[in-house]
């Protein structure tokens, strides 16, 4: 099963402050988020001072139209600084570290996918909200990585959870 976490030294923060460095936690690839008409697929990019909420394509709801429309972007944004990822498209936004509540991953069986429910305050730039995203049939299981999330100290005011359905092997 393929490591999530990103092996990669602190990446230069290009913000007001030249010397902060900001180190990327965790990457959870692979998801989609729902909408009336379409499928959006996003990257989730957590880093120690916030999360990423990247944009990489939408497929609309047709039958016809239903593939995963991501994998480009995804491999675009692969080796982005966490800068460069929040500016790779106008819909990506951040929720600083500090306002993220909760992060509750509901694992997947045979006939449902997996669930991450994220959810926030509001803050300086962002209003309070909680997204529910669905991982893609490409994506491998993200169980372990987000198990491991729950003991990081930098985490400690995020309840992070991972619960397994009634009935697992349905």
């Amino acid at each position: 099963m393929p490591d999530h976490t990103v092996p990669q030294p602190a990446v230069e923060h290009t913000g007001n402050d030249p010397m902060t460095t900001e180190t990327i936690i965790a990457r959870l690839t692979h998801w989609f988020r729902q909408r009336p008409n379409s499928l959006e697929f996003w990257e989730l990019i957590l880093t120690d001072e916030r999360f990423l909420f990247c944009f990489v394509g939408e497929s609309y709801r047709s039958l016809l139209l239903r593939a995963d429309m991501g994998e480009r972007d995804r491999a675009a944004i692969a080796d982005l600084p966490p800068d460069d990822i929040e500016t790779f498209d106008e819909q990506n936004f951040t929720v600083p570290l500090e306002a993220v509540e909760t992060l509750r991953l509901v694992t997947g069986t045979r006939l449902r996918r997996a669930r991450l429910v994220v959810g926030w305050q509001a803050g300086d730039d962002v209003e309070s909200d909680e997204w529910t995203l669905y991982q893609s049939r490409t994506a491998d299981s993200q169980r372990e990585l987000v198990t491991d999330l729950e003991s990081d100290p930098r985490l400690e005011d995020v309840d992070i959870t991972v619960e397994t359905p009634r009935f697992p092997r349905l």
